[in-house]
C-alpha cells in the first residue's frame, strides 16, 4: 500500500457519523474534471491504483452487494482496446476521423478505470439502486484521485452504449459500462464553466 489514506477500519468499529474538514470542504466546493485533451503522465502506479480503488469503493451500497466492478487500462492495454473499438467503427462503414478517434481514445491518460455496473439479483435490491452506486463509485474515485494529487475525467461515450464493445470489454448479461474514468496529471489547467443555477432546481415539499 501506498499510504496515501488511512487504512480501512476494521468490521464493527464505531465511526462518527461527520468529520468536519476545511480541506474537504475546499475540494468539494472547486471540484472540476480535467478536460480529456491535457491528461498526461505520470499517472497513479498498479499499487497506488490499488488504494484508489478501495478508497473509491466506499459509497453507499444497499444490502452490501458490491454491485460493481472494475476493467483497468494500463500500458499497452489501452492501445489494444482503441483498435478493437476503432475496428467495430471501422467495419459499420465510420468515417476514417471517428476510426482514428476511437483508436486512440484509451491513451488520453496512463491510466483508464472502466467502472462496470454489475447488479446482484437477489430478489430484494432494486437494480437502479445498484446502477446509483457504481455512479457514486465513479465521482468517488475521481474525488479520491484529485486528492491524491492526480487530475481525472469520468467519460462514458459511445462504447458505453455498444454492445459489441461490451462484447470486447467481456461484459456479462445485466453489466454496463457506468463510466471511463481516466486518470493522470494535467498538462494545463481547465477553465471553470458555467454550473447549473441550484436555486431553480430547490423545492421544499409541504403538504398541501
Amino acid at each position: 500500500m501506498t499510504k496515501r489514506f488511512p487504512p480501512p477500519p476494521p468490521r464493527d468499529l464505531p465511526l462518527p457519523g461527520a468529520r468536519p474538514s476545511p480541506d474537504a470542504r475546499a475540494l468539494l466546493a472547486l471540484r472540476k474534471s480535467a478536460n480529456k485533451l491535457v491528461l498526461g503522465a505520470p499517472g497513479p502506479t498498479p499499487a497506488e491504483l490499488d488504494e484508489l480503488l478501495q478508497v473509491a469503493a466506499r459509497v453507499p451500497d444497499h444490502r452490501k452487494l458490491g454491485p460493481w466492478r472494475f476493467i483497468v487500462l494500463e500500458g499497452d492495454a489501452r492501445a489494444q482496446l482503441g483498435r478493437e473499438l476503432a475496428k467495430i467503427l471501422s467495419d459499420r462503414g465510420a468515417p476514417a476521423p471517428q476510426v482514428d478517434e476511437a483508436a486512440n481514445s484509451m491513451l488520453r491518460a496512463p491510466v483508464v478505470v472502466t467502472v462496470i455496473s454489475s447488479p446482484v439479483d437477489d430478489g430484494r435490491t432494486p437494480v437502479w439502486e445498484q446502477e446509483l452506486s457504481a455512479g457514486a463509485l465513479c465521482f468517488n474515485l475521481l474525488l479520491a484521485a484529485n486528492a491524491s494529487g492526480w487530475a481525472g475525467v469520468w467519460l462514458s461515450e459511445w462504447p458505453a452504449y455498444d454492445a459489441d464493445a461490451g462484447v470486447v470489454l467481456g461484459l456479462k448479461h445485466g453489466e454496463r459500462v457506468a463510466g471511463f474514468v481516466h486518470i493522470g496529471t494535467a498538462r494545463a489547467a481547465t477553465p471553470e464553466r458555467v454550473r447549473a443555477d441550484v436555486s431553480e432546481r430547490i423545492t421544499r415539499w409541504t403538504l398541501d
